[in-house]
């Protein structure tokens, strides 16, 4: 985990295990997540932290900045590098490229953008972080391993800490679908409780083929299962991928090659299904472009970053699809803290 260092707390060395979440609480609550009948609190970062590194597509050595952010903000992203930038939200509609990853712009300013940011997106979703700033002095977020697993560890090492506020979720009411010729589709559906993900993947490389995997998102399902898993390329579209700028920082340490039915990788996959896991992990990464945790099933059959955008732009083109949960239970379960302080 070369280059992560902690800012404003004791977390200043790099460390080679995943160390346990701190969550600070404020004082009239014992948790993020509140006893029955009361809605979660909305969390940030504790403290600051930064890394450093390689970004994917672009090869640049880029400067990552996690900062703590006020109740309601949101996931925003800042260029540090391009005077008098502000920050912009992580949002479906503001997602501009989806080619091999997911790319967020500036909506003042479109080629303001950020791009590869669904692995960092998917360690935060799965964290339950609610509201960070992103500062990045680059074009892209740097891909480090090519999974999760540490911007995972820069988010246990600044610690959690809630807000006074209550965490929206969105519920989704009914199945929203979208398809492609290809036969790939993606679909969110009504789920009593949380974000379950199932994907199948199928691919023409022996080494891949037909893989498929189910999860319910939490953050022991995550940090067991999926955070690890690195993203992945075939070896005969490298070429191609590098003509059009795409893949330029990609290498054995942050990427899996395939070429037909050989790992080229020296150790070879951390788990067998590593593939079809990483799409997992994509998908929690996009999804949280919806701007909140959602209440819903998601079901992928060759889903990517584009089909999963334009899945949130079908469930959102449509006020019937969704809904937040119980708003007026979390304005009784506010009134109910407050009035337990006053007390």
């Amino acid at each position: 985990m070369q280059g992560i260092i902690a800012k404003g707390s004791e977390h200043g060395s790099v460390r080679t295990a995943m160390p346990p979440i701190r969550r600070s609480v404020t004082p009239n609550n014992n948790s993020p997540f509140l006893p029955s009948g009361e809605f979660p609190l909305q969390t940030t970062l504790a403290n600051a932290i930064s890394c450093r590194g390689i970004a994917l597509h672009s090869g640049l050595e880029v400067n990552l900045t996690l900062s703590p952010a006020a109740e309601n903000t949101g996931i925003r992203f800042q260029r540090t590098d391009c005077t008098g930038s502000l920050p912009f939200p992580a949002l479906y509609d503001r997602i501009i490229d989806t080619r091999l990853s997911t790319v967020v712009a500036s909506p003042e300013d479109p080629t303001v953008r950020v791009a590869t940011i669904e692995h960092l997106m998917a360690a935060l979703h799965a964290l339950a972080i609610d509201n960070v700033l992103v500062s990045v002095d680059g074009p892209e977020l740097p891909v480090l391993d090519g999974s999760s697993e540490a911007f995972a560890f820069l988010i246990k090492c600044a610690g959690v800490t809630t807000l006074d506020a209550p965490r929206k979720i969105i519920e989704i009411m009914r199945p929203v679908r979208v398809e492609y010729p290809n036969g790939a589709f993606a679909e969110l559906c009504p789920s009593r409780q949380g974000l379950s993900l199932a994907v199948s993947i199928d691919f023409d490389a022996e080494a891949i083929g037909h893989q498929q995997y189910a999860m319910i998102l939490d953050e022991k399902h995550f940090l067991n299962e999926i955070s690890c898993c690195r993203t992945f390329v075939c070896k005969k579209d490298i070429e191609a991928l590098q003509q059009i700028g795409l893949a330029r920082g990609g290498s054995l340490e942050n990427a899996i090659v395939v070429d037909g039915a050989e790992i080229l990788n020296p150790a070879g996959l951390k788990v067998t299904d590593e593939f079809v896991r990483h799409k997992i992990l994509d998908a929690v990464g996009d999804l949280y472009c919806s701007g909140h945790r959602l209440q819903a099933k998601f079901v992928g059959h060759k889903s990517g970053h584009e089909i999963n955008n334009q899945l949130l732009r079908a469930v959102f083109a449509d006020q019937a699809n969704w809904r937040f949960v119980g708003t007026a239970t979390i304005q009784r379960s506010r009134q109910a803290r407050r009035a337990r302080v006053a007390a």
